[in-house]
């Protein structure tokens, strides 16, 4: 399997504080990789550099055998999907949401390709014309991941997506997201704290005090 991102000798500073020191990994497409560590190590800094929302300090990034930098980052961003851990849903309504995906690709809204991603992750057509602020959090958070979702990123991250779900959310997020992992083959890079997702990851990296242990 081809390697679909590479990290190469990357280091983060703000100001005189090192973030991230010397971080060098290579990820091979279709892998699910699981990234723990104590609160502050640096996990979210390196996954917002992955997802190109942050510069690193030095070091590169190389997606699909291209440096990072030489991607527009609209089109990049498109291909490397971030997710939030506190859901973020704009507009009036679920519509405004997951039309968007459409709107930055010129393209039609497909209200048929939405009404199957909403079956997905147990919602119904019915949500389309929901306000934002009629849905419960975990509406809010599924209805984020299809956002990213509708067009499927060749890596996804999630960052702590499932802090503050009920069971059965973190039980349709799990599977939504194995699904596109082993029948899409897409990338998945999760940062978590909880238990038993870390328990349950078949690869897990090691992020303390800014450098992979």
């Amino acid at each position: 399997m081809k390697n679909i991102l590479e990290i190469k000798d990357l280091f983060y500073k703000v100001k005189d504080k090192e973030i991230l020191k010397n971080i060098n990994l290579e990820i091979e497409a279709g892998q699910y990789i699981t990234f723990i560590g104590p609160s502050g190590s640096g996990k979210s800094t390196l996954m917002r550099i992955i997802a190109s929302m942050i510069t690193a300090t030095s070091g590169e990034i190389i997606f699909d055998g291209k440096s990072l930098s030489s991607y527009d980052p609209t089109t990049y961003r498109q291909r490397v999907s971030y997710a939030f851990q506190q859901p973020t849903l704009f507009g009036k309504t679920v519509k405004d949401n997951l039309e968007f995906p459409f709107l930055v690709r010129g393209e039609e809204f497909d209200s048929k390709k939405t009404i199957s991603a909403l079956e997905m992750v147990n919602l119904d057509e019915s949500y389309i014309d929901k306000s934002v602020n009629d849905i419960s959090g975990g509406e809010k958070q599924r209805i984020a991941l299809l956002r990213n979702l509708l067009f499927r990123p060749e890596i996804l991250i999630t960052d702590e997506v499932t802090t503050g779900l009920d069971t059965e959310n973190k039980e349709i997020v799990h599977k939504m997201l194995t699904r596109f992992n082993e029948e899409e083959n897409m990338t998945v890079l999760r940062v978590t704290h909880d238990e038993s997702e870390i328990e349950n990851s078949a690869k897990k990296i090691t992020i303390k005090d800014g450098e992979i242990v």
